[in-house]
């Protein structure tokens, strides 16, 4: 990336050189910002460079229009964008047509019955207690059971296991198994498209709860979930879900807190209801925070986010970047300290023999995506930065002619170095070796010196010298001119037995 040579204009003209564009205004910006940087030499253009014809960019409508078509015809989101119109917009006058009732009764209702709850019914350490436990097993059967299991087949589960966590899954009150994956799938594969069930460009409100309450204005992208069809288990929950769904979430927690310890409204208001409150929107903070919130170590073409935050209250589903990149990994948290006790969870049912074949994505390629971020920070750095000219956007000169232009009533000081030619005219005053020493490899090769024959010179010295470029020298340098004039050939170096 060469900052110095972004295009820019000469009174409202653009200024191009072998095909490079040059932006003057910047470069008299930086000259004062750094002096030592020279004018270009006044050289003739070259012939071949003269009278180039520019290239036919011109294209017809009929093109343009193949090329659309094509592009929708081999593309299937926009292919379904375009011949599956979406439904009409909710406004004022449609609103109560467009809202999903049983879903909203339950998600609008469920928060002011807890919170009813909460104010008229005593505390009992028991059920406090209680609830936190049934909070973490039913939050469980999402992540580690229809999340990491079911969605993405992130490890295998033994017959007993699968169904105790769909049971506690079905205590979420999440919908089936079948139907979470079948959109959870299409989330991934359509991230962030009109196909993805809960978008994150739709806004947060639509993300976290909006999508659930309201009826979706077009069907989600085709997901494949032949795998749950042909699951027994998951076929099993799914005919029976309202079913568990009642039991594991409100009969249960209320019978095991009354005949436990006599605290049956406990164990309906808490237990149930505003444990229910808490993991519905801890889940739905996968799907609304985690794509706002944090960093994106692993890519940032899509909204998925990072961040300790979502984690602690999604029961370790907060590492999302990393999750959307590595989806059937049966990790979410790298690191020790990142929290994720689904993650530890799934480790514990591998311990026990509940749990096998946990798939992990390997190390290096985790580690690419980490690169190729902080590759990209640090071209989005380098491009703040003025960078000098490259070989192919300085003219060539032969060492002949690069002499005669070091002539003193040339009136340029002008180095040869490592191939290059520099113009130090405006830094031999300031050379922390003096003016003379400089002046003495005037027209010469300096790069035996240069390197370390008489200086072994920093970085600094190096970036500031290849802002100086105004020339390539023909063959490299002097020794390599007086090879190629001589005709010299070089020969292997034979090697020895």
């Amino acid at each position: 990336m060469n900052a110095l040579l972004i295009p820019i204009t000469r009174n409202n003209q653009v200024v191009r050189r072998s095909n490079m564009v040059y932006i003057v205004d910047k470069l008299k910006t930086l000259s004062t910002c750094m002096p030592y940087t020279p004018k270009p030499l006044d050289l003739p253009i070259p012939a071949s460079e003269q009278n180039i014809p520019p290239k036919d960019q011109t294209q017809t409508q009929a093109s343009i229009e193949q090329e659309e078509e094509e592009f929708i015809k081999n593309n299937y989101v926009a292919r379904t964008l375009l011949n599956e119109p979406e439904l009409p917009p909710i406004t004022w006058s449609n609103w109560y047509k467009e809202v999903n009732w049983p879903q909203a009764a339950l998600l609008c209702t469920e928060p002011f019955i807890a919170l009813y709850g909460l104010f008229t019914t005593g505390f009992v350490w028991q059920t406090f207690i209680f609830t936190i436990i049934w909070y973490f097993l039913t939050g469980l059967g999402i992540t580690a059971g229809y999340h990491r299991l079911f969605a993405h087949r992130a490890y295998e589960a033994t017959l007993p296991l699968r169904y105790i966590l769909l049971v506690f899954g079905a205590g979420a009150v999440q919908g089936s198994a079948q139907w979470w994956s079948r959109g959870h799938r299409a989330h991934h594969r359509y991230t962030d498209t009109d196909l993805d069930p809960y978008s994150a460009h739709k806004g947060m409100f639509y993300s976290h709860i909006g999508w659930l309450i309201f009826k979706p204005r077009r069907k989600p992208g085709v997901a494949d979930v032949t795998d749950l069809h042909r699951d027994p288990t998951v076929q099993w929950q799914h005919r029976n879900y309202l079913t568990l769904a009642f039991l594991m979430s409100f009969i249960l927690p209320t019978l095991i807190s009354g005949l436990g310890w006599g605290d049956y409204r406990g164990g309906y208001f808490f237990a149930g209801v505003l444990r229910l409150v808490f993991v519905h929107h801890s889940t739905f903070c996968v799907n609304s925070l985690a794509h706002y919130l944090g960093d994106a170590p692993f890519d940032d073409r899509h909204t998925p986010r990072d961040h300790f935050i979502t984690a602690l209250v999604t029961l370790g589903e907060g590492y999302h970047n990393f999750h959307h990149e590595f989806p059937s990994d049966y990790r979410n948290a790298l690191k020790w300290f990142q929290y994720d006790p689904t993650k530890l969870m799934i480790s514990f049912f591998k311990t026990i023999g509940l749990a096998h074949n946990l798939k992990e994505f390997p190390h290096n390629e985790i580690q690419k995506g980490r690169y190729t971020m902080a590759h990209k920070e640090l071209d989005k750095f380098g491009r703040t930065i003025a960078w000098p000219k490259g070989s192919a956007e300085l003219p060539i000169v032969t060492y002949e002619e690069y002499q005669e232009l070091s002539k003193e009533d040339n009136g340029r000081a002008l180095v040869l170095i490592a191939g290059f030619i520099h113009d130090v005219s405006n830094f031999i005053d300031s050379h922390p070796g003096g003016r003379a020493f400089i002046r003495s490899y005037v027209g010469k090769d300096a790069t035996v010196a240069f390197y370390g024959g008489v200086h072994d010179h920093n970085t600094a010295a190096h970036n500031m010298l290849a802002m100086m470029r105004v020339a390539v020298c023909k063959y490299g340098g002097e020794v390599e001119h007086i090879k190629k004039r001589l005709g010299h050939v070089q020969t292997p170096t034979p090697i020895f037995a």
